[in-house]
């Protein structure tokens, strides 16, 4: 006899502590945006040289580390 446990998770549920650190390292390239799934991620390539990218994922990476984990699920989760 098998037990098998099912799991309520997404499979490709992402967390707010990846997303907050690749938008502190890597955010001026958008990879953040990709990770969550967003195309306009391409944005952030595209305007790359102008900084402006960073400075923005700087304060998303903040947003995203001191979100709760319910407001951070319902937006990027559901």
């Amino acid at each position: 006899m098998s037990v098998t446990i099912v799991s309520r998770m997404p499979k490709n549920r992402k967390s707010k502590n990846v997303a907050g650190t690749l938008a502190f390292f890597l955010g001026g390239l958008g990879i953040h945006r990709f990770y969550l799934g967003q195309w306009w991620g391409i944005f952030y390539l595209l305007f790359v040289w102008t900084y402006i990218p960073a400075i923005i994922s700087f304060f998303e990476a903040l947003v995203f580390w001191f979100s709760s984990e319910e407001s951070f699920d319902r937006k990027y989760n559901s």
